[in-house]
């Protein structure tokens, strides 16, 4: 007989029983420890279901040896947390749905996951289901035809109580995220089973509902689509009881599933109806199982701990991820906005602790002259975050793994990302010790005038009274030189900037600012930022920027040793290997970066990769960063994997030979 998984649950709340009576039940584990912040609870919840160990914190259970896995049943706002911290101890991870309050927080517990390896799923019980893995193989059989339509409901009628789970603001209560997220679930399955995959995100999504007193759903609707115009309609509440079915109409017929979500709970029977249209009656499919409903749920972790995600049907990492960005969305669509979402609640990271800098890995720094700290040499793109919780994630992972320098612009999401950067500075009250480089003055408000009304808007949206690094976003070859050199030294004067530079400059035009402000005994361009990178860009990205890859460019940096700080390092995920050259779908990639030298270092990126057992856009940064000339590299992840994958290329020093190789010039 295999050992058996030994358990820690972590709370003690109806949903904890529940899953204790369904563990005792499981074929591969047995309940070993239970947590709670009132002893007294833990030592009642052990005695009941016949746990060996109570504990009256979860830490204590954390540090438990003898627990293997934790099974997390806290309020949805201490998900997060809790499994971080229970990825940190090595334990493996069951979490109760919502894994957390938002996109956001769900990237920190799997990032958790990755990195300490441990296993991790989402308690989504109904896709581990026999149930459900029926109802997929109805749809790959095309039984109903085409799919065009998904109904799916989960809603109920709780009585108010502005302190419940379910009512309560703080504890994340409302519909959605409680059960509206098994109805998103479920036709992201369906839609994904239907064109032919295994899960499908949402093209499009309008959200309609009532926020009660309370700042919570209390009942709210979705309409989603799909791709191949496949339409969803989800219903969800908690202060309204509705019929909880999902329908599934085709081209050929429709599916009903009467129990969708809780399935024979103690084993038994469960069904499926399909009407073909056309037959006199309904064809009544029988799923039978002798298993409990949260046992096969145990079980399922126990299957795939070493593979360290659980397989489809169930929730994979990437499902979970999906899920939750639809929730967002949904919730967005509404105005729902949870207090430990706001900036001034966020004080802490994730994981509920103070920020703690460099603590995941070991950064390089460099100096840039009239900078009074040394600066890492990747820069995070402060461009794409447009909330605050996706914003505090990515920067606190940043600087948690030694990055120090932020790169903005006046014109990033229509001012939003300095914002964003901007608060979260303040929430962290980290200003003394980052790096932010801003950049006003775009085409075509790209004059001394404008630069400095957007310099204040941007000193104001980053609440703060300097900008360490500030850049012209564009030039304007109208305009002399110095007419920007006399406008941004004033500035750097009144102490608004430490030093300045041009962002898609020609080198000649930097020249003929940094002549005039010798022979004007003025301050001149300190840094430059033009895209640098392996891979060539054939043409701009937007009109009016500047590459400065070529031969000739390179000699004149090494000459000059004027710092280069390299936008689309990267070339814009070019090294990510997603692009091939029969790969067409993004036109913006073809026309900028798709030639033959550019697949060639692809593929020779790709050798040395392998070679050396990192991700190839490690291979991409490290080109970049072993130049003969002070450079650093902006980049712009999304994902904290993404942050994670191209920060390996810190620990590579690629040799003059390999420089050259990766580069085609040998």
């Amino acid at each position: 007989m295999k050992k058996r998984l030994s358990w820690g649950i972590i709370s003690t709340g109806r949903i904890a029983g529940v899953f204790a009576e369904g563990l005792m039940k499981s074929e591969t584990g047995k309940p070993v420890a239970v947590a709670s912040r009132d002893i007294k609870k833990a030592q009642e919840f052990a005695e009941k279901f016949n746990v060996l160990k109570a504990y009256g914190s979860y830490e204590d259970l954390l540090a438990d040896h003898s627990v293997e896995a934790v099974y997390i049943a806290t309020p949805h706002p201490l998900h997060a947390e809790w499994a971080i911290k229970a990825a940190e101890a090595r334990k493996h991870i069951l979490c109760e749905k919502p894994i957390g309050i938002n996109h956001a927080e769900a990237m920190a517990i799997i990032e958790a996951a990755a990195e300490n390896d441990v296993f991790l799923m989402e308690a989504f019980m109904y896709r581990c289901h026999p149930q459900t893995e029926k109802l997929v193989e109805l749809i790959r059989e095309n039984i109903i035809g085409d799919v065009r339509v998904i109904q799916a409901t989960f809603s109920f009628h709780a009585s108010f109580n502005p302190e419940s789970r379910l009512y309560n603001n703080s504890l994340g209560g409302g519909g959605i995220l409680d059960v509206g997220c098994y109805c998103t679930s479920m036709a992201r399955l369906v839609a994904g089973v239907a064109t032919g995959g295994e899960i499908a995100e949402p093209i499009e999504l309008s959200g309609y509902g009532h926020i009660g007193s309370t700042g919570v759903d209390e009942w709210a609707i979705a309409a989603v689509k799909f791709p191949d115009d496949i339409v969803a309609q989800l219903s969800t509440g908690v202060g309204l009881a509705q019929e909880n079915v999902v329908r599934i109409f085709g081209t050929k017929g429709y599916i009903l599933i009467p129990s969708p979500w809780i399935i024979s709970r103690q084993g038994g029977e469960s069904k499926i109806i399909v009407q073909i249209y056309g037959e006199p009656e309904a064809r009544e499919i029988v799923v039978k199982t002798d298993k409990w409903l949260y046992s096969i749920e145990a079980d399922t972790v126990a299957e795939n701990i070493e593979n360290r995600q659980a397989k489809f049907p169930a929730m994979s990492w990437q499902d979970t991820l999906g899920n939750m960005k639809t929730l967002d969305t949904w919730r967005q669509s509404i105005g729902v906005v949870y207090e430990k979402e706001k900036p001034e609640k966020m004080v802490f990271t994730v994981a509920g602790r103070p920020l703690q800098p460099g603590i995941k890995s070991k950064m390089k720094y460099g100096e840039i002259k009239g900078l009074d700290k040394k600066v890492s040499k990747v820069f995070m793109g402060a461009d794409n975050q447009l909330t605050f919780p996706h914003a505090a994630v990515m920067f606190d992972d940043f600087v948690e793994r030694g990055g120090n320098a932020f790169d903005t612009a006046f014109v990033y999401g229509g001012g939003i990302c300095e914002k964003m950067l901007g608060q979260w500075i303040k929430a962290r009250n980290i200003r003394k010790d980052v790096i932010i480089l801003d950049k006003g003055a775009h085409t075509p408000l790209c004059n001394p005038q404008d630069m400095t009304k957007q310099l204040l808007v941007s000193l104001e949206r980053l609440q703060t009274d300097y900008i360490d690094i500030y850049l012209l976003h564009r030039d304007n070859p109208d305009i002399p030189a110095g007419e920007f050199v006399d406008a941004l030294n004033e500035h750097k004067r009144a102490g608004r900037i430490k030093i300045f530079g041009g962002s898609n400059w020609t080198l000649e035009r930097v020249q003929e600012a940094n002549e005039y402000a010798r022979k004007k005994n003025l301050e001149g361009f300190s840094v430059i930022s033009n895209n640098f990178s392996l891979a060539r860009m054939l043409h701009p990205i937007w009109p009016g920027v500047i590459s400065s890859s070529d031969i000739e460019s390179r000699k004149w940096f090494e000459k000059t040793q004027m710092t280069l700080i390299s936008w689309s390092s990267q070339a814009r995920g070019f090294f990510t290997g997603r692009y091939t050259p029969e790969d067409q779908s993004d036109p913006q990639m073809v026309r900028c970066w798709y030639s033959e030298d550019n697949f060639k270092r692809l593929e020779r990126v790709k050798e040395l990769a392998r070679k050396l057992n990192v991700p190839s856009t490690a291979i991409a940064l490290a080109y970049v960063l072993c130049q003969k000339f002070p450079v650093f590299a902006i980049i712009g992840p999304r994902t904290l994997m993404e942050t994670r994958s191209s920060l390996a290329g810190l620990d590579i020093e690629l040799t003059e030979q390999q420089m050259r190789w990766l580069n085609l010039e040998e």
